[in-house]
């Protein structure tokens, strides 16, 4: 397969929304964006989409990603990031321009200013560590290696950027993701479980994993 590992760039921003918002779902099928944005499919990818390309970047900007694409386009992708520089202090701070460009007022949770009750469950970063975040491949794509081939990438990005370590969550319960991220390297470090999350997104919290880079 022809494959070719690239940046993302603004217009790849259609692409990075259906990314972020099928990462959010993984083995579920009502994620995180769902719960906070409380919006249709279609109004959840619009908002993504304007995320991605704000103008102060953060976790979900396209600058933190990288694409895998064929000929036909991007078939794969995940983001990596300094959480102390882009992580989510960043992305609370570029909200208000998202809810400007889309016309509209946030959801009253949102608009309180806090972080939204169900991201209770993500866990927080480890000092000085990578943070990889929204991994999702197109299903014609997957189980191809594609993305231990991004993997290897991101976490050389973080690797020459000085951390010594990288983390990634995934929800309680998502097996074939934790047993690849093992094999990878990675290794469970801890559980973080929540009623509200469970009943929202059926799954009873998040799983913090590490490896050492």
């Amino acid at each position: 397969m022809d494959l070719r590992i690239r940046n993302a760039t603004p217009d790849d921003a259609a692409f990075l929304a259906w990314l972020i918002l099928t990462a959010g779902r993984a083995h579920v099928k009502r994620g995180i964006w769902e719960v906070v944005l409380n919006e249709s499919e279609d109004d959840c990818l619009r908002f993504l989409r304007l995320l991605a390309v704000t103008d102060a970047p953060h976790l979900f900007h396209y600058s933190c990603y990288l694409l895998a694409e064929t000929g036909a386009g991007p078939v794969s992708g995940l983001g990596g990031y300094d959480p102390s520089v882009r992580g989510y202090h960043a992305l609370q701070e570029t909200l208000p321009e998202v809810y400007r460009r889309l016309g509209k007022f946030p959801a009253e949770e949102m608009a309180a200013g806090g972080p939204p009750r169900i991201t209770a469950c993500i866990p927080p970063p480890i000092e000085r560590a990578w943070v990889v975040d929204s991994v999702a491949t197109l299903p014609a794509f997957r189980r191809k290696g594609i993305v231990n081939r991004l993997l290897d990438d991101i976490l050389d990005i973080g690797r020459d950027k000085g951390f010594r370590q990288a983390q990634i969550s995934i929800y309680i319960g998502n097996i074939p993701a934790q047993r690849a991220y093992e094999k990878h390297g990675f290794r469970l470090l801890d559980e973080w479980r929540d009623p509200y999350f469970e009943r929202e997104i059926r799954s009873p919290g998040m799983a913090r994993l590490v490896c050492d880079l």
